[in-house]
């Protein structure tokens, strides 16, 4: 295969990857036209549509669909062989792309390896914000940052964070008009602000538990975003009670701008940990990433 079509495959994969030409041609380093012809022109080379394009949307036909699930194990197999054979050099190098939380990254990844890139300069993190749980492999990402339950399996997991919690939370203004709740239940009488699932599509069923009663309750309310940060300030402006990651409110419970609710029903879980595949974990410029994640619990002395 001349390298010219071979370059025009991983130009479609990268389209088809990203669902947006615009996307892909940023993250090819090229122009959106220069793509665009280069897509018409391996369409007509093969003779069929490979891609369907609306004014707001890009999605493979059927024949783009089965070339992507082709060509993707045989890139990664391929990138995965080029990182190898740069591992031998003598300072870790190559690109990490990694999916993960706008909370995990900002208030664990980030933390962590802003100071610690600058000392590698060769490597290359590409960070993908998304809640949904997507298979790392088939969306061509090295690893993926999850909650220890959601962690995929067969996967190498690493603990990347201490166990967390959420927590209720609503301004003064609003408990003093509205009441303040004692128990889950009478959260279906108040205005909350919900969150909505990516991958399952749905609102989150707040969970609760307290003394081996598990609830899982169901809010109304006039807001839905897909982020907690925006919760938050939406609570702290009167919109109602909101269940976010307690690290997040810890400033604002201290000022008095949000009170905790429900405190007692509130329980730790598994916090936030890295996952990927084997063949992944022996590559330096992943094991430089993996070490300065890792989590590294206090000592405690007697």
């Amino acid at each position: 295969m001349a390298r010219e079509q071979f370059n025009d495959l991983l130009w479609f994969l990268a389209v088809a990857e990203e669902r947006s030409f615009t996307r892909a041609a940023a993250r090819l380093g090229i122009s959106q036209s220069t793509l665009s012809h280069t897509i018409r022109r391996l369409e007509t080379r093969m003779g069929v549509l490979l891609l369907n394009r609306t004014t707001r949307n890009v999605a493979p036909t059927g024949a783009g669909e089965r070339l992507q699930l082709s060509l993707s194990p045989r890139i990664a197999e391929i990138e995965s062989e080029m990182a190898t054979i740069m591992s031998w050099r003598d300072r870790p190098a190559g690109r990490v792309r990694i999916t993960l939380s706008d909370h995990a990254l900002h208030t664990i990844v980030w933390p962590k390896l802003r100071e610690v890139l600058i000392g590698y300069p060769d490597i290359r993190v590409e960070f993908s914000v998304d809640s949904a749980f997507r298979n790392i492999v088939d969306s061509g990402f090295d690893a993926g940052i999850r909650l220890g339950e959601s962690v995929e399996q067969d996967m190498i997991a690493v603990r990347i964070g201490p166990d967390w919690r959420l927590v209720a939370v609503a301004s003064p203004g609003y408990l003093a008009a509205r009441g303040t709740p004692m128990h889950p239940k009478e959260l279906i009488t108040h205005t909350c602000i919900n969150i909505r699932q990516i991958a399952a599509g749905g609102l989150y069923a707040w969970e609760f538990e307290k003394g081996g009663e598990d609830l899982r309750v169901r809010v109304e309310g006039q807001l839905t975003f897909n982020g907690s940060y925006e919760m938050v300030d939406a609570a702290m402006r009167g919109y109602g009670i909101a269940y976010v990651p307690e690290d997040l409110v810890a400033r604002q419970v201290a000022s008095g701008a949000l009170n905790v609710v429900l405190d007692d029903w509130s329980q730790p879980f598994a916090g936030y940990f890295i996952y990927y595949p084997s063949r992944r974990q022996n590559l330096p410029a992943f094991r430089v990433i993996v070490d300065a994640l890792r989590h590294s619990p206090p000592s405690s002395f007697a």
